[in-house]
């Protein structure tokens, strides 16, 4: 059972207006990019599971991109906060694992080491972005098969809000982002199912849900450029956290919207 929650939430995107307008991407510090929370072991245990018995269903790569997938291991070695001890070519996480660091490909050890999903983009021949690598142990509502080596535009096709302008201001984003100066944004969708792991095939029909949304499931996404691959580095730190869990202010203010099943 993946059922791992957060006993709260950081931040209400809904209440706040800089996030609440699409795309709602805003600047963030190097040191805020990286999460350990309250659920760190529990992810963290569900994440080497998947990677162990899942693999393919969870870990991608196109050729050309494990240059990329070894300069965001080593970002993320420099940037690992308190609770992480490394001793040569080992690094204990907080939750007490040990993960050695030339044992697996660079994107899957670097996906053991933090609690966020880790994807790689690089500019395709078109200048659009595409993504080339990914561990995605947390989809919500996505699979990678079908995502994998595609650009921005054919991974957000299912999107209504993605429209052409959309469309636009999302790669002018990319295009933008600077080196040491990441990007985040943090969604909000009223969940049936607390489990983590919940991809969805894009021609799944929609199911009615059976019994109301009670959990909410936040993404923290941040947008990290790589200085020597040029590669962004999209990575997403999943809470999930029972609504009933959230002040009371926070629940009545929730815009209306359709319960994910």
């Amino acid at each position: 059972m993946d059922h791992v929650l957060q006993t709260h939430l950081p931040v209400a995107p809904w209440r706040e207006p800089a996030m609440a307008r699409l795309p709602g991407v805003q600047p963030l510090e190097m040191a805020d990019w990286l999460v350990v929370d309250e659920a760190f072991a529990g992810q963290m245990a569900l994440r080497d599971a998947l990677l162990s018995e899942r693999r393919g269903a969870v870990y991608a790569m196109t050729p050309g991109a494990e240059q990329a997938a070894s300069e965001l291991l080593a970002l993320v070695l420099e940037h690992l906060g308190p609770g992480y001890v490394r001793e040569g070519g080992v690094v204990q996480r907080p939750d007490g694992v040990r993960v050695a660091l030339e044992a697996e490909p660079p994107l899957v050890t670097a996906a053991r080491l933090v609690q966020e999903d880790l994807c790689l983009l690089k500019p395709g021949p078109g200048g659009e972005h595409v993504l080339t690598g990914a561990v995605l142990c947390f989809p919500a509502s996505w699979t990678l098969a079908e995502k994998i080596g595609r650009p921005l535009t054919g991974i957000h096709g299912p999107v209504d809000v993605y429209d052409t302008g959309m469309a636009r201001r999302v790669q002018r984003l990319f295009d933008a982002i600077r080196p040491g100066r990441p990007l985040w944004r943090q969604n909000a969708l009223v969940y049936a199912d607390p489990a983590l792991h919940q991809p969805r095939p894009e021609a799944a029909p929609r199911r009615e849900a059976a019994d109301a949304g009670r959990y909410l499931r936040s993404e923290k996404q941040c947008l990290v450029r790589l200085a020597s691959t040029d590669a962004v580095a999209f990575t997403i730190h999943t809470y999930v956290v029972p609504l009933a869990a959230l002040p009371e202010a926070w629940r009545a203010s929730l815009p209306e919207r359709e319960t994910v099943t």
